[in-house]
Parts: C-alpha cells; sequence; structure tokens
C-alpha cells in the first residue's frame, strides 16, 4: 500500500482595512484606449539542427517550404530526392507593442510543428510575421535560444524541458508601423482590468481633484472616459503622463482560490462566512482476501483444495464532529481551526465547497 500525504500551504492576504489594497498606482489599474499591442505569426524555416529535425517523410510542409527557398535563392531542386536532418518548419510568434516604430527590434517565439526532436543551435532563415490584416509587419531572423536539452542513444533517451521551443531575443525588425491617430483624439478611455463601480468612481474623483476640472466621468464598472479638450493639455500624451500616476484605493472582491493539486488555498481579509454549522468524517472500506490450501490426510484418498478466505471490515475515521461556526468569523480564522485538527487538505477544500453551496461563504469561489 502507497500512502501519499500533502501539505497544505495557505495565504492569507491582508490589507489596511475592508477590501482596501493601500494606494496604487492608476496606471495599474486600467488600460488606456488605443495604447495596446498587436499580436504577430510568421510561418518559417529553420536549418543547421544536428540532425534533430522533421523527418520529412512525416512532414512533407518542410521539404515544400525547403523547396520554395530554395527556389527563391535561384536553386533548382525540381525532381530532387533530398532527405536532410538539419532542418525543422517553426510557427514564429511575436507581439507588436503599442507605439513601435519603423526599425526598431522585438523578441520573437520560435515553435517547432512538425516531429522534430530539438531547435537547439538552429538558426531561423528570415521569416516574414502578419497580423491580423494580414499585412507584414515585421520580418525575423536569427539563431534560436532553445529552452531545453535532449539527449538519445540506440537503446533510450533524456529530455529535459522543451527543447521544441526557443526565443530569439531581438530577433524581428519591425518594417510597418500601426496606423493610429492618437494624438487627434478627443476623448479617451480607461478601461479598468477589473471592473468595479467603487473602483472606477475613486478614479474619476481622484483625476477630476487633481485637476480641478469635471475632466472624467465614470460610464459603467469597467469604464472611465477622460475628455482631454477640458484637460488643456498640450497633447493626449500629457494628459495620460498627468493621471496616470495618481494614487487611488481600489476596491476588491472577495475571493477564495483553490489549487486542488497542491492544497493551496489564497483568500482575502474581507472574506466573511455567516453562522454555519459543520460534521465532516470518512468511512474505509477494507476488504482481504487469505484462501487457505486444504490437504487430505496422510495415505487418505483425496485432493487439495482451496477454501476461500475473505475479510472484511468498515472503519470511520476520526473527523470533525458537529461544529458551529459563529456569525462574521473570517475565513482564515476557520481554516486556522481546520488546521489545528488535523483536517487533510482534500478534506478541508470539500468542507470549503460545502460551506459555499451552503450559501454561508459570502466570496467567490474559484477551483483550479
Amino acid at each position: 500500500m502507497i500512502v501519499i500525504a500533502l501539505a497544505l500551504c495557505l495565504v492569507v492576504i491582508h490589507g489596511t482595512g475592508p477590501a482596501l489594497a493601500g494606494p496604487v498606482r492608476i496606471k495599474d489599474l486600467v488600460e488606456f484606449d488605443g495604447v495596446r499591442s498587436n499580436d504577430l505569426l510568421g510561418y518559417g524555416l529553420v536549418v543547421g539542427l544536428n540532425g534533430t529535425g522533421d523527418g520529412l517523410r512525416n512532414a512533407p510542409f518542410t521539404e515544400e517550404l525547403m523547396s520554395n527557398t530554395l527556389e527563391r535563392l535561384g536553386v533548382n531542386v525540381t525532381g530532387e530526392q533530398f532527405r536532410p536532418k538539419n532542418v525543422a518548419a517553426v510557427l514564429v510568434t511575436a507581439e507588436l507593442p503599442p507605439f513601435a516604430r519603423a526599425g526598431s527590434r522585438i523578441d520573437i517565439t520560435v515553435s517547432a510543428i512538425g516531429d522534430a526532436k530539438s531547435l537547439l543551435g538552429g538558426t531561423l532563415v528570415m521569416t516574414p510575421l502578419n497580423a491580423a490584416d494580414g499585412q507584414i509587419y515585421a520580418v525575423a531572423q536569427g539563431t534560436i535560444i532553445a529552452g531545453g536539452v535532449a539527449a538519445e542513444g540506440e537503446a533510450g533517451g533524456v529530455i529535459q524541458g522543451v527543447p521544441t521551443s526557443g526565443t530569439i531575443p531581438s530577433g524581428a525588425r519591425i518594417e510597418r508601423e500601426v496606423e493610429f491617430d492618437f494624438a487627434g483624439m478627443e476623448s479617451l478611455r480607461l478601461a479598468l482590468r477589473e471592473p468595479d463601480f467603487t473602483t472606477a468612481g475613486r478614479i474619476e474623483r481622484a483625476i477630476n481633484g487633481a485637476v480641478g476640472r469635471p475632466v472624467a466621468l465614470m460610464m459603467d464598472s469597467g469604464t472611465v472616459r477622460l475628455d482631454l479638450g477640458q484637460m488643456r493639455a498640450r497633447s493626449p500624451a500629457h494628459a495620460i503622463g498627468r493621471v496616470e500616476n495618481l494614487m487611488v484605493d481600489p476596491q476588491r472582491k472577495a475571493r477564495v482560490v483553490v489549487d486542488q493539486r497542491s492544497g493551496t488555498i489564497v483568500m482575502g481579509q474581507d472574506v466573511r462566512i455567516s453562522r454555519v454549522a459543520v460534521s465532516q468524517g470518512n468511512l474505509t472500506l477494507r476488504i482481504q482476501e487469505t484462501p487457505l490450501a486444504v490437504q487430505p490426510n496422510p495415505f487418505a484418498r483425496g485432493e487439495t483444495v482451496v477454501v476461500p478466505r475473505t475479510q472484511a471490515e468498515i472503519e470511520e475515521e476520526p473527523g470533525i464532529g458537529l461544529a458551529e461556526v459563529p456569525e462574521g468569523t473570517s475565513l482564515a480564522e476557520v481554516i486556522a481551526g481546520l488546521n489545528a485538527l488535523g483536517v487533510a487538505p482534500r478534506d478541508m477544500i470539500d468542507i470549503l465547497k460545502s460551506i459555499k453551496a451552503a450559501g454561508a461563504l459570502h466570496a467567490e469561489f474559484v477551483v483550479r
């Protein structure tokens, strides 16, 4: 019998008061309208691999891509049969930052799409990167830094990390800029990363108080509109620079996050439990087969017979008796009490689920 014991990790996040996380800059709470990145995607070829490339019989698209690349360079390979093992087809992904200018460089990620065993030491051939509109915004090329190591022998191998994926720092050069008239905007929307009416109202008051006039207006729980014309700033960039460092006390939802694999429970100080009674226990059923061989007496006629013997028992493990939780008790106090009673991590998570199902846990319950 193998017994696996799991330890419970409890993290309690304390604040300065109910639902307060302390002053936070507005730039850390919102996203500014128009100030966003764009995803880029490309399909390319990696060469120079040490026999760890695609098997061209299993990845015909690699052979086609290699043939097209050689033909663009003036090498005619029509009808030729070549099976190199040092090339691999890859997908190249990147993120075009906001206001990126032509000529600047960005990092890229390279991932194998065939049956290549490793991209370690490979070189990405010039690959165009397209955005969602189909236009080419960057061109990538360079030596790949793989994130793992692979070694293989005749009877087996070992792999550490993910050698079929890697990165190229500053591996792409921007060739086209995203057309966006940011300087001509008359109003700007601030989108809260975690929508909340109270936080949006505090952002509105903080901006209006700093500017001295009503330039900010809360539209909903996730949007605050900023009137750039009333701010009398030289440009929208100056207006954002004026308000993004203002400090605001954000309001957070009461939330409990449970990770069933590691037994981790993360909660806020504002999580509360109503009056509830809890009773918990486990039943263990054991069945053991011990067959007995019965033999005949000496010099007697007969055969050896195996007589089955089964032993079955039910054991009730000690658990929690009927316990009552007072009104307004914090979840941290409940967890501390369960820990003191030696409750197993899985049982503790089940108890929290049951308390939530009973409507006594006043918080958002997230299970991962």
